[in-house]
């Protein structure tokens, strides 16, 4: 098996980001497009600091990417993360 170079910190920071089942939700739903903070909140039962800090979390992963839009931020999945940690996954299991 050829190993490609692998930024495994960065990959280790993203498993423990989405080790959360809250934020695994939140990807989840932002699968589907981007979203506002305020629509993500009305999802959980949760405060408004517990998803900032959810989503500093996913966001300081790489995993996510937040917009600012007024008084509003505006998040969405960052593709090539999601893809490389998916190509990590698939290359771990090509053996299995």
């Amino acid at each position: 098996m050829i190993l490609l170079k692998r930024n495994y910190a960065q990959y280790a920071q993203q498993l423990k980001a989405i080790s959360d089942e809250t934020r695994l939700e939140i990807l989840t739903m932002l699968s589907d497009g981007q979203l506002c903070a305020c629509k993500i909140l009305e999802h959980f039962n949760i405060t408004q600091p517990t998803l900032s800090y959810h989503m500093k979390i996913l966001c300081s992963s790489g995993l996510v990417e937040g917009v600012r839009d007024g008084i509003w931020m505006r998040y969405s999945l960052n593709k090539d993360s999601i893809k490389a940690l998916r190509d990590l996954f698939d290359e771990i299991g090509l053996n299995i």
